[in-house]
């Protein structure tokens, strides 16, 4: 019982150390890209092997519901129509098997070209992604993906009169906790940073999506405004905002890879690293960051630079440099210090229950008492064999000696008191082997 407790704790102290350790060496921040509407960005697959991103949105399923039949938009890549997008199959595999997460996004810019009219476009809507993209078997058309499977849907609805997208969560939703494929998948939404959003508001009130990033940029009432006073101030209100009022999902904050990509809201590197970071990243439920697109990414490096900034600034904070700690630091010296304590507290528990697990073991049963009687064995175990004297009755001097005198007194008063008494006669008459022979 000691040796299993003992590995026991021993393992999990090595769980709980190895989390903190890993939590506390994380210097880098997750990224979700948008990917498919300029063929300059290069293939799916180049982009997953950069080791930028922890999530790729192909953009987009532009054409949808109401009547219409569902088209996919990847701009110069591929014409889905001829069937040319089915390549892409083998790029998905190979994001997939480096660790990166491939959604597909509906919606988009393009207005007017998607929208759904009832429940029952919902449910359409829902079971065509769900066999042409996702676990599905398929619906007698080819998939425009190859045989690809995808992580999830994203939605960026943005329509301001736009409905029944709550019905088409739960559609998804249902059809993937019924997909016979064994495996999770996922849902996401773009919504814009003013707070609730209003295409999406009913959607995300029911509290099913996984990965919400926020749009703050294109929105000068919620994003950061560079200039005198506080420029983070309208960003920090709103971040609030959707980090509290979407407690089950991760919140990304999303922004501009480049000036060029949006008409407003770009924060270059240096700035996001030093100041809008560590204003939302304490939130418990924070994500990582959300950039459109990787076209404008690729051409500004920015999530290169992002990433070597928040890695530099973590080994000049390790090796004893000067400077204002980045929330990252901070973080990471709670961790630590967390980590020490919860370390301490298991092995004192550990001790503890070695210590009484022993004193448990070795701890018999007294020697027994000058003159004391050993209990009776129980009638539950066989009887013990006798190997010396510790099995014998003890009795102290004064005992010995009245049970002398009164065996003395005894034999002085019967026929056996000359052989007490070391008076026995020798012959027959006396006793000796003659006397033996005639009592025989």
């Amino acid at each position: 019982m000691s040796g299993k407790l003992q590995y026991s704790a021993s393992l999990l102290l090595l769980a709980v150390s190895s989390s903190l350790l890993a939590a506390a060496a994380s210097d880098e921040v997750k990224i979700a890209v948008y990917w498919g509407q300029d063929a300059s960005e290069g293939t799916l697959r180049d982009t997953c092997a950069t080791g930028l991103y922890a999530y790729v949105n192909i953009a987009f399923l532009s054409t949808f519901g109401d009547g219409r039949a569902p088209v996919l938009n990847l701009a110069g890549h591929c014409d889905p129509t001829s069937g040319g997008c089915a390549t892409l199959a083998a790029d998905v595999a190979s994001c997939q098997s480096a660790g990166v997460k491939v959604l597909l996004s509906i919606g988009g810019g393009a207005l007017g070209g998607y929208n759904l009219s009832s429940p029952s476009d919902a449910q359409g809507l829902a079971a065509y992604l769900w066999d042409n993209f996702l676990g599905g078997t398929g619906s007698g058309s080819a998939r425009p993906l190859g045989d690809a499977v995808l992580d999830g849907v994203d939605f960026d609805i943005e329509a301001p009169d736009s409905r029944y997208y709550d019905d088409l969560a739960r559609n998804l939703t249902s059809l993937y906790r019924g997909g016979a494929r064994g495996r999770a998948f996922l849902l996401a939404a773009a919504p814009q940073c003013p707070f609730p959003d209003a295409s999406l508001a009913a959607a995300l009130g029911t509290g099913l999506f996984d990965l919400v990033w926020v749009q703050f940029y294109n929105n000068p009432p919620c994003q950061y405004a560079p200039g005198p006073g506080d420029a983070g101030a309208l960003l920090r209100s709103a971040w609030r905002q959707w980090a509290e009022g979407m407690p089950s999902a991760a919140v990304f904050l999303g922004l501009p890879a480049s000036p060029d990509a949006a008409g407003s809201g770009f924060v270059d590197a240096e700035t996001l690293a030093s100041e809008v970071l560590p204003a939302v990243e304490g939130a418990p439920n924070y994500g990582g960051i959300m950039l459109w697109s990787r076209s404008y990414d690729k051409d500004t490096g920015f999530s290169v630079k992002l990433q070597g900034i928040l890695r530099n600034r973590s080994n000049h904070t390790a090796g004893g440099g000067s400077g204002t700690s980045s929330s990252p630091d901070k973080k990471r010296r709670i961790y630590i210090i967390v980590g020490a304590a919860v370390a301490g507290v298991l092995l004192l528990f550990l001790l503890i229950c070695t210590c009484f697990l022993c004193r448990k073991k070795y701890r018999g049963t007294p020697p027994p008492q000058e003159g004391s009687v050993a209990a009776p064995p129980s009638k539950t175990e066989p009887p013990q064999p006798n190997h010396g004297p510790q099995h014998m009755k003890r009795y102290t001097d004064s005992e010995v000696e009245r049970m002398t005198k009164s065996y003395a007194h005894k034999l002085g008063h019967d026929s056996n008191g000359d052989v007490y008494r070391g008076n026995l006669r020798d012959g027959p008459s006396g006793g000796g082997e003659g006397a033996e022979e005639q009592q025989r």
